[in-house]
This record gives structure tokens, sequence and C-alpha cells, in this order.
């Protein structure tokens, strides 16, 4: 069984009643755009790609059955739960990203040199936002917390590093060395995030 079996086969049990039936639309990637998503990010672990195949985004996720919205993905948050991006929708994050040229110094500016819990450890604080690939939206839709994979860290930091944001106050952390370690953490916390799903 692979790692994203294990999750998978422990997160359906837990969803509750009312999303059952969303999660009986959604589908799995095609194998073109999971080959867009290696091309554009060389490095993007294949339980991610795989988990993907399974379960193309479960935020507003139009499918043919119907548009499904499930919170399926935690963070260090507890029981904050995340929606899981579409290829296309990780795609659209990156344009937009790429269209405003920010980094996280250039959001910041002065406060990232006053404040110090805005960057943690082993994050690029000039790197291009959006060589970044975001994964995952907060239940909030609000762009209250997100999670990214990191390719490019800061000295100290894991290449395929997840990385989550949150917002007020704003703060950039390392929460897993990467996408692996971080299915594993959720599983072993026994899907603490599907306690709260109220947003």
């Amino acid at each position: 069984m692979t790692l994203v079996d294990r999750f998978l086969t422990g997160l359906v049990p837990r969803l509750p009643d009312d999303e059952v039936p969303m999660w009986a639309w959604t589908e799995g990637a095609s194998a073109t755009d999971r080959q867009r998503l290696r091309d554009r990010w060389p490095q993007v672990p294949d339980s991610l790609v795989d988990l993907l195949g399974r379960i193309d985004g479960t935020h507003y996720r139009a499918y043919p059955g119907g548009e499904v919205c499930v919170p399926m993905l935690g963070s260090d948050l507890g029981s904050y739960p995340y929606y899981l991006r579409s290829i296309e929708q990780i795609f659209e994050d990156t344009a937009q990203w790429d269209s405003w040229g920010e980094s996280i110094r250039s959001i910041y500016e002065e406060w990232l040199e006053e404040d110090a819990d805005i960057l943690g450890a082993g994050i690029d604080a000039d790197l291009p936002m959006g060589q970044r690939l975001c994964f995952a939206h907060c239940v909030n839709n609000g762009g209250t917390s997100m999670l990214y994979l990191d390719f490019d860290p800061a000295p100290g930091g894991v290449v395929g590093q997840v990385v989550r944001y949150l917002h007020d106050p704003d703060s950039y952390v390392v929460i897993a060395p990467g996408f692996d370690a971080y299915l594993a953490q959720l599983i072993e916390d026994e899907y603490l995030f599907m306690g709260d799903q109220d947003g």
C-alpha cells in the first residue's frame, strides 16, 4: 500500500456525511495534466502527483457529477482544514503570482526586518512567489492560510519542504521537510484537521 493509499484509506471514512456524495464525484487528473505539473516543477514529489492522479482538487472543483468542496488536508494549526487545489488551480495561482512579480521581501519590505516572526528558518525571502507550488488553500477562502511546496529553500532548508503561510499575524513557516513527511504526519495525527470543518 502506497503512502497515498494509506492517507486516503484513513481519510474517507472520516468524511462528514454531507460531503460523501460530493467525494463520489471526484476524479483524478489526466496524465497530460500530471505531466504539465512535472514539466513545470521537475522536483514535484511522486506522492503529490499520485494524490492528484486520484483526486484532482476539492476546492470548488467542477467535475462532471457536480461541484466538489471538501476539506481534506491539514497543517500544524490543529483542527484547521484545507482544500486540495486542482492542477489547473495550481497553475492559476502560479500565473497570478508571476504577474505580480512578488517575493516575501517585496510584500513585507521593512516589516520583514522588524518582525522576526514573519519568516521562518530555511525560507528564501527573495524567491519569486510563483516558484513555490501552492497545493492547498484553507477553508476560509480569503487567503488566511495556504500550503506550498518549496523547491528553492534558503540555507538550512530542504528542497521540497512544506511551507505554511498564515495571515494576521502573517508568517511563513516550514511544517514538514517534504510532502511524504507531511502526509505521514497527518496520518499519525489521526486526521486532526477533520475535527472542525465549520471554517
